[in-house]
């Protein structure tokens, strides 16, 4: 168990995911990904509504261009992407339960920071590559294992980011949840191990979100 603080999420954007509703929402629940925490979702594509996702995704497809940088080469983080991607040609072969559990524990090797201390702003989504150079907070895991999920030919379909509150310790973080043949599976920064949605009992989603949609999360 990683036993570091976590930030709470700014009350802004959470205030505009539960009031703010656009139009394109879809009222009907999602059924193709299993059930989070006891929670039914509300799906819409319009993820313009979270620039810092947004802007982490444009700023990953950007880093890619140095994947293949010589690691000598003064380019921004090639010898940390060129580890990253050596690192899932290993796992590649692997099956898909392997994969997430690998992708889980090398990403939860990283250090736990937080953004005022580390970016010098209250709330920063940073990409894989400034991750592995800089560590990052609970978002940063989960985008980090979300991207290398996608570059081991994982779907969109099959996973979310998902930013809820610690009941325990009353607190915002974030997660990524992968649907594996029906199962929700939970990577966490906090947990050591990948453990099923159902035997966590202190999340409370308010959203989540992957490359295409976001869906709001309400109590059943």
């Amino acid at each position: 168990m990683v036993t570091h603080r976590i930030r709470s999420f700014a009350a802004p954007l959470i205030l505009s995911a539960l009031f703010a509703l656009p139009l394109s929402w879809t009222a009907a629940a999602n059924t193709a990904f299993p059930g989070i925490f006891g929670t039914r979702t509300t799906a819409s594509p319009n993820i313009s509504m979270f620039p810092k996702w947004s802007g982490a995704l444009s700023r990953y497809f950007n880093e890619q261009k140095l994947a293949n940088a010589p690691c000598t080469s003064t380019l921004f983080n090639a010898c940390h992407l060129k580890e990253w991607k050596e690192f899932l040609a290993k796992i590649r072969g692997k099956d898909k339960l392997s994969q997430v559990r690998a992708v889980n524990a090398y990403m939860n090797r990283q250090r736990y920071l937080t953004d005022p201390r580390n970016y010098g702003v209250k709330d920063y989504w940073a990409t894989p590559g400034q991750f592995f150079k800089r560590n990052g907070d609970c978002e940063d895991y989960a985008i980090a294992k979300f991207m290398s999920l996608r570059a081991l030919g994982f779907t969109n379909r099959e996973m979310r980011i998902v930013v809820l509150q610690d009941l325990n310790l009353r607190i915002g973080h974030a997660i990524l949840v992968v649907n594996l043949n029906g199962q929700a599976l939970v990577l966490d920064n906090q947990v050591r191990s990948v453990v099923r949605a159902e035997a966590i009992r202190h999340y409370r989603p308010i959203y989540s979100i992957n490359e295409h949609k976001w869906w709001l999360h309400r109590r059943s």
